[in-house]
């Protein structure tokens, strides 16, 4: 791949006309995706290359008309096409506007799964000395509340959070009372297991509007291997609390989030069928993560990036032709990146942004009040790696941790613009930075893209939907609603 600008001598030659920036993959022996800026894609076959970086086109030609649409090429209204890429591209970055709207209180470390993939370093239900104190959650909410964002959302994480509900009671209520004054509105997630949900859980989140998030692996036998707790019923458990939460609180008030173990790679149907099953309108098909356990016990070596795209391009297209027989049903992630490739609207997923959300997007205050720039960065914490703390809730504010050096650091080798690699692929506009990730597996915020399984997911995901909306005219249409939602 390589970018191609405009000599000098052939914007000479064709007097009025000049190529504006743009990179270029090949697809095929004689075939090329070529994309500009702000990322609007078109196909040329080799010759047709040659003549747009020749400016070789003229009215009426064909090329001269895709080029020109596709905003490859300017001619006399130069400034005007500038701007108006500049405008799109503002548009693009304006997430920048509202910064750090997520904060994650990680209330305690005890949970009573012994998930052999899970990111966190847990500890067992019985060591109450990993629970966040009163004190801890308060100055963190003194952080939160400083951050410039007017709407933020408080998402409590484990371990198990419901360990330290009376806690969460205590967050909720301080924050709500703060928010008036204030003047920022404020939203409540609990990530739980969803083992230990009761009515009294059930009427606290109903009566102060909390989402509940939980873990759904697929079927009874796959979700009891990957999320094994005692009495082997965590997906009975994790059933019968997304049912009741459904019930009790709304249909769209409890969500599910699925991790691809090796076990799941031949069972994508599978486990389709169990979200459908109960009611849910989507699924999220994620990977597994370099962190905690999943390093610990090895379950991330045990697929490479190619063997989960192919499991990715199946559960794709099963959860199309759920929708071609007229079933509304979403795959999240693809949801999150049409955003991205057929809209200019900023889209709050970190992954898909540069420069990276890590500190701009989220601040995680854990347990022991220890601040981090991500949840994967305060994994890496778990297993001895301090490389993404960026202070303590005790002697930081959050000027002192947004501005801290490794922040900034980590943040400059996010920019996938001036990034190697990066900044000549033909996706970058609709791709993000993932420092922790690979500061976790190269030991390198920046990464060697090449050999970034992260990178070749992103490329391998936006390749396949690509091909879906130039391809397959019905499910194109089916993806572009989902942009649109």
């Amino acid at each position: 791949m390589a970018r191609f600008l405009a000599p000098e001598a052939f914007v000479a030659a064709a007097e009025t006309l000049s190529l504006l920036p743009f990179n270029l993959e090949r697809t095929g022996t004689s075939q090329y995706l070529v994309a500009n800026m702000v990322g609007d894609f078109i196909r040329l076959t080799e010759d047709e290359l040659h003549r747009l970086i020749d400016l070789r086109v003229q009215p009426g030609d064909g090329l001269y008309e895709k080029a020109y649409a596709a905003h490859l090429i300017t001619g006399t209204n130069q400034q005007a096409q500038r701007q108006l890429l500049a405008l799109r591209l503002r548009s693009r970055m304006s997430f920048l506007r509202q910064i750090t709207p997520l904060h994650i209180f990680v209330v305690t470390l005890r949970c009573e799964h012994s998930c052999p993939y899970c990111q966190v370093s847990r500890q067992s239900t019985d060591r109450s000395r990993f629970d966040m104190s009163d004190e801890t959650a308060m100055r963190a909410l003194d952080i939160a509340f400083s951050s410039p964002a007017a709407r933020i959302k408080i998402e409590f994480q484990g371990g198990e959070p419901l360990l330290n509900f009376p806690l969460i009671r205590t967050i909720v209520k301080a924050a709500k009372a703060r928010s008036g004054a204030a003047d920022k509105k404020v939203d409540f997630v609990i990530a739980s297991n969803l083992a230990l949900l009761n009515d009294e859980v059930l009427d606290f989140c109903k009566s102060n509007d909390v989402l509940l998030s939980t873990s759904l692996d697929g079927p009874a036998d796959l979700h009891n291997k990957n999320r094994p707790r005692p009495g082997a019923n965590s997906h009975e458990l994790a059933v019968a609390g997304i049912r009741r939460a459904k019930e009790v609180l709304g249909p769209d008030r409890v969500g599910a989030l699925m991790t691809t173990t090796e076990a799941s790679l031949d069972r994508v149907d599978d486990i389709i069928d169990q979200y459908l099953q109960l009611g849910l309108d989507g699924i999220f098909l994620r990977p597994l993560s370099p962190f905690g356990f999943a390093v610990k016990t090895k379950q991330f070596q045990k697929y490479d990036a190619g063997k989960w795209l192919d499991f990715y391009e199946r559960g794709l297209r099963r959860v199309l032709d759920i929708n071609r027989q007229g079933k509304p049903f979403r795959e999240f992630y693809a949801a999150l990146i049409l955003t991205r490739m057929l809209s200019d609207r900023p889209i709050g997923y970190v992954d898909l942004r540069s420069p990276a959300g890590a500190g701009l997007g989220a601040l995680v205050y854990n347990y022991d009040g220890s601040v981090f720039a991500s949840d994967e960065g305060r994994m890496l914490a778990e297993t001895g790696d301090n490389a993404f703390r960026l202070g303590h809730v005790d002697h930081d504010s959050y000027k002192s941790l947004v501005l801290s050096d490794k922040l900034i650091d980590a943040i400059s080798s996010s920019l996938t613009q001036c990034a190697p690699e990066c900044s000549t692929c033909v996706y970058e506009s609709h791709c993000g930075a993932d420092p922790v990730y690979h500061h976790a597996t190269q030991g390198d915020a920046l990464g060697i893209k090449p050999l970034s399984a992260f990178c070749a997911r992103q490329k391998g995901i936006m390749g396949l939907l690509l091909d879906i909306l130039e391809n397959s005219p019905e499910d194109a249409a089916i993806l572009r609603r989902w942009a649109a939602s």
